[in-house]
């Protein structure tokens, strides 16, 4: 039996990463950025990926939400959602950043896209009321929807100023390879459900010797 090599896939899949600058890569070359960060991160793991850079700096949910379409013209094969920071740092509602992920997920749940949602969780600074609607959206909508939940998208790097850059909130680039780090193990178990990460699998393993 041979080692799966996902790698072998003839068409790379395509993740679609829509999100704020946070996905954007704010502030970052393009290859220090989170997708290309991911991308090779992946296909050091045997994934033949695309990831499609869908953030835009300083997208609301609503922004999210108007343009999904758009991004969606790619045709992805999977997903991940990335919005709701700037929502809280501009204190918007928090019914209504629910309102327009739920809407977000609605829509890639329709066209059958397999989505990770990851979370963000909001500053103590905005009050216990605030923070406790706020970070009660996302496994509220994960719930919902049936998809895998990345609680909180800095994990490991909020808070650190050695892996913030000067403006005080968004990741350097060795925060965004902490980032990608921790959340890669709920990227590649969002592969591993595709069917053609499967198929490519199965016809690896069944392969004989020399064959």
């Amino acid at each position: 039996m041979t080692v799966p090599n996902r790698a072998d896939a003839a068409q790379p899949v395509k993740l679609l990463a829509l999100g704020d600058s946070l996905t954007a890569g704010y502030g970052l070359p393009e290859p220090q950025g989170f997708t290309r960060q991911l991308e090779k991160a992946l296909a050091a793991k045997g994934y033949s990926v695309t990831v499609i850079n869908a953030g835009v700096s300083g997208d609301t949910t609503a922004g999210g939400r108007a343009r999904l379409d758009w991004a969606l013209a790619d045709k992805p094969d999977a997903a991940i959602v990335e919005l709701g920071a700037n929502d809280m740092l501009r204190g918007l509602d928090p019914g209504q950043a629910k309102a327009n992920l739920d809407a977000i997920l609605k829509t890639l749940a329709e066209r059958k896209i397999p989505t990770l949602l990851a979370g963000m969780f909001a500053s103590p600074s905005l009050g216990k009321p605030y923070t406790d609607k706020f970070n009660a959206i996302y496994p509220d909508l994960a719930k919902t929807y049936d998809v895998p939940l990345y609680p909180f998208f800095l994990d490991g790097v909020a808070l650190q100023q050695a892996l913030i850059q000067p403006d005080g909130l968004h990741p350097n680039a060795q925060g965004v390879a902490i980032i990608v780090e921790r959340i890669l193990p709920s990227v590649t178990a969002l592969l591993d459900s595709l069917p053609q990460i499967q198929k490519t699998a199965d016809q690896k393993t069944t392969e004989k010797p020399g064959g």
